[in-house]
């Protein structure tokens, strides 16, 4: 009889080691989905990281672009410094756009969209609810988000 209570015993005690076993296992491949979902996380936070790392300096550039559009406008009437102005413009524009930034150019009549546009002013002309009566100025998106919403007048 003591033979089989030996037996008994050690079955006993081999199945409630199998089912430590398991449950260590199952622990482990838990830690190791959870882990690998936190590499998977921190690739994609530093990606993102990356890609916004100029956001100061392309917000200061922003200006100074703007001011050298409006300066095409108005033009110089010699023609060699609109031409040299204009050279300048698009290859400012090259870079900005080379570096991730694309202009928001809202037109007059068009929809105000809140996500890409801020609403400056009301205008008293009659146009139709939420319609763009004037824009202010271009607004930026940088890699898709935007950082400067256009600036538009609405009624």
């Amino acid at each position: 009889m003591t033979q089989i209570k030996k037996k008994e015993i050690n079955e006993n005690e081999l199945e409630k080691l199998q089912r430590q076993s398991e449950e260590y296992l199952n622990g482990w491949r838990r830690a190791k989905a959870d882990y690998e979902n936190l590499e998977r996380r921190v690739q994609k936070e530093k990606a993102e990281f990356i890609k916004f790392a100029n956001l100061d300096l392309i917000t200061h550039l922003i200006p100074i672009y703007n001011n050298l559009k409006l300066a095409c406008q108005h033009p110089y009437k010699n023609d060699e410094w609109v031409k040299g102005i204009e050279h300048i413009k698009k290859q400012f524009g090259k870079v900005l756009e080379s570096n991730g930034l694309e202009e928001i150019i809202p037109k007059e009549g068009d929809k105000f969209n809140p996500e890409t546009m801020e609403a400056v002013q009301s205008s008293q002309k009659p146009v139709t609810h939420n319609q763009i009566n004037k824009v202010l100025d271009t607004g930026y998106k940088l890699h898709g988000r935007v950082i400067a919403p256009a600036k538009v007048v609405v009624k």
